[in-house]
C-alpha cells in the first residue's frame, strides 16, 4: 500500500516535476505519501536534514500503525492471569463448602466449585489465545510495512540524485 504512489512520484521527482510530485503526495492519504510530502517539504536542504525528516516521519507512521498494539499484548497476557484467579476462587469456593458441610460432601455439590474453576481457566485461555496470535500477526504487518516504507523513502533518496 502506497509503494506505487512511490514509484509515481519518484519519475515526477526524476523529471523534474517538483510540484507534481508534491501534489500527488499531498492528496494522498497513506503513511508513505505523508512522509513523502514531509519529505519534499525540505528536499532542497542538505541531505542530513533529509534523512531526519524522513526518519523522523517513517518513525511516526510506525508509532501510529503500532498504536493499539501494545493493548493487544497486554490483553492477551493479563487473560490467562485472570483465568487462573479465577480457578483459585472456584477451589476456595470447593474448599468452603467442604469446610460447611462438615467433610460430608457429595459430588454434586462439589463439582460446583471446580465448575467455575475450569470455566474460568477455559475463558481466560479463549481470550489469550487468539488475541497473541492477533498480537503477532499484526506485528509482523507492521514490520513489513515498515520495510516498505524504508524502501520507498530510499527510492525517493535516488530519484533525487537523478534528475534530468
Amino acid at each position: 500500500r502506497g509503494y506505487g504512489l512511490m514509484e509515481k512520484i519518484a519519475r515526477h521527482i526524476k523529471n523534474g516535476e517538483d510540484h507534481q510530485a508534491y501534489e500527488l503526495a499531498i492528496t494522498n492519504d497513506t503513511p508513505m505519501s505523508r512522509i513523502l510530502a514531509q519529505a519534499m517539504e525540505v528536499k532542497d536542504q542538505d541531505r542530513e536534514t533529509l534523512e531526519t525528516v524522513i526518519v523522523h516521519s517513517t518513525d511516526g507512521e510506525v508509532r501510529e500503525l503500532s498504536r493499539y498494539l501494545q493493548a493487544l499484548a497486554t490483553i492477551g497476557s493479563i487473560a490467562p492471569l485472570l483465568g487462573l484467579l479465577g480457578t483459585v476462587l472456584g477451589m476456595i469456593k470447593a474448599f468452603m463448602v467442604i469446610q460447611e458441610m462438615g467433610g460430608k460432601v457429595n459430588a454434586a455439590v462439589l463439582a460446583g466449585g471446580i465448575w467455575e474453576a475450569m470455566l474460568t481457566t477455559a475463558l481466560g485461555l479463549a481470550v489469550a489465545l487468539p488475541t497473541m496470535v492477533a498480537h503477532s500477526y499484526l506485528v509482523s504487518r507492521v514490520d513489513r510495512y515498515e520495510a516498505q516504507l524504508q524502501d520507498g523513502t530510499v527510492t525517493f533518496i535516488k530519484a533525487l540524485g537523478r534528475r534530468s
